[in-house]
């Protein structure tokens, strides 16, 4: 089988440790939910996978589907790996990338990682989600309250996940290696916001609507948060809900907490 070069227009960094490849099945929980993998690359991930369920893989890049379909002819075959040629980010703009609920593997190209995760999260379908991203992204999204790296993408993910950053991958593991440090995200979805059960994100919408709150929220990270949600409403009616919440009104949006944001949501749409 010819040599499979990484392409830099698709942001490839295989992945070829098996240390690493073993901690993330080890990571993950067994269960019936269905299985998706997000960038198989040379399919090393997928064949460990591929002995804990049947795997669902999106790749984008036609060689390597060539070199995976050789690769797992009698898996496809037997119906335990089905591969989709295509970029899974016009899936998501289509819906959920499975019928049933699903589990997600990815080891996701740093300059599509973060949009990838937030599709994910907005997709009711997915239950929870293991991938491998940049370092400073996961930290991102999994910063605890009151550090300097909290930030609209913890609050939006810790919002309706449990999300944890279980360990570093250095640049050695791949070819070629990347020039940053990797970790390894888990992001567990809380079951009350699961196919709409919370009464405040009953829908993907409503979960959108609370992405563009933080937006606003967020679009000056150093001016107060009234300071910022006040390009949108009243001035005044937001110094008022932070009174009725017993939040100072020169609190920046870094400085309110998970709970906090989703109150003063809550409190926003009812107006």
């Amino acid at each position: 089988m010819p040599q499979i070069e990484a392409k830099k227009r698709f942001g490839q960094n295989f992945l070829q440790d098996t240390t690493v490849l073993n901690k993330i099945i080890q990571s993950m929980s067994i269960n019936k939910r269905k299985l998706v993998e997000i960038g198989p690359g040379l399919g090393d991930l997928t064949q460990m996978l591929l002995r804990v369920k049947p795997v669902k893989a999106y790749e984008v890049d036609r060689d390597l589907c060539v070199h995976l379909r050789e690769k797992f002819r009698k898996e496809i075959e037997e119906e335990r790996l089905k591969l989709e040629q295509i970029d899974v980010l016009e899936c998501f703009e289509k819906g959920s990338l499975e019928n049933d609920s699903y589990d997600l593997v990815a080891n996701l190209p740093y300059y599509i990682a973060t949009k990838i995760i937030l599709k994910a999260l907005e997709d009711e379908k997915c239950d929870s989600m293991i991938v491998m991203i940049q370092k400073e992204v996961a930290q991102k999204f999994s910063a605890p309250f009151k550090t300097k790296e909290f930030s609209s993408l913890a609050i939006l993910s810790q919002s309706i996940a449990d999300v944890k950053l279980l360990f570093d991958v250095s640049s050695d593991s791949f070819e070629p290696a990347p020039k940053v440090t990797s970790s390894i995200l888990k992001i567990v979805k809380k079951r009350e916001f699961i196919h709409g059960v919370n009464p405040l994100f009953k829908s993907a919408q409503d979960f959108i609507g609370f992405k563009k709150y933080l937006k606003i929220s967020f679009s000056s990270p150093r001016k107060t948060w009234v300071k910022n949600i006040s390009s949108i409403y009243n001035k005044e009616f937001a110094k008022k809900l932070l009174n009725s919440m017993g939040i100072i009104v020169s609190a920046r949006p870094h400085e309110l907490s998970v709970e906090n944001h989703l109150n003063l949501y809550e409190k926003i749409l009812k107006k």
